[in-house]
């Protein structure tokens, strides 16, 4: 079982947490750390002063569900920022570059209550995730299970069961409005202008 760095306080993972990126490497001699953000935008991120923290994964081990609780540091954020790099942050635990250098690797989580209410027509990855994809004719076309950012705009990734296959079919969607028609979360749908042989 992995142990808590620098004596962080333990804890649990809030019901809703999500996994909204990784700390790098150790930035400056101040304690600051670089952070990978899984999303372009770093509101969520920021939106939170404290951070769950778990463990980094073992090298070439998938994520499965855990069957004890996950080890769970509480990181308390002193100041966060976006510099040239990227998404940078100091902790209270933090006071110098070798402090910041115990918590490489840690994968950070924050409750999704916390996350600011997103402009009109924007949303966060964590809430599409799951929602059925139709097209305008009511065909299912299969269930977003990630989305991808390619820089321009970011891609649906999309399952759909194929009968007799041991594999779903995978379908790519661009999230831009030119396909995008709806997206209604009550219904936990999304309906695009897409045929299902793109």
């Amino acid at each position: 079982m992995s142990q808590l760095p620098l004596g962080l306080e333990p804890d649990t993972l809030p019901d809703d947490a999500v996994e909204v990126g990784r700390i790098a490497e150790a930035w400056g001699i101040q304690g600051w750390f670089k952070v990978h953000a899984y999303s372009a935008s770093a509101e969520a991120l920021f939106s939170c002063k404290r951070w769950y923290i778990c463990p980094p994964e073992p090298q070439g081990v998938k994520r499965v569900m855990a069957t004890s609780q996950p080890v769970v540091g509480l990181l308390r954020i002193i100041q966060a920022k976006v510099h040239s790099s990227g998404p940078v942050a100091k902790a209270e635990v933090t006071p110098d570059r070798t402090a910041a250098e115990q918590l490489k690797g840690w994968r950070i989580h924050v409750p999704r209550s916390s996350f600011p209410t997103p402009e009109d027509n924007a949303y966060y990855w964590v809430d599409l995730i799951g929602l059925e994809v139709v097209n305008r004719e009511g065909v299912a076309l299969g269930k977003v299970v990630e989305l991808l950012s390619t820089g321009p705009h970011d891609v649906l990734v999309l399952h759909a069961p194929v009968a007799g296959a041991d594999h779903p079919l995978e379908r790519l969607i661009p999230f831009v409005k030119a396909y995008i028609d709806d997206v209604d979360r009550s219904l936990g749908r999304i309906t695009v202008d897409w045929q299902p042989d793109y």
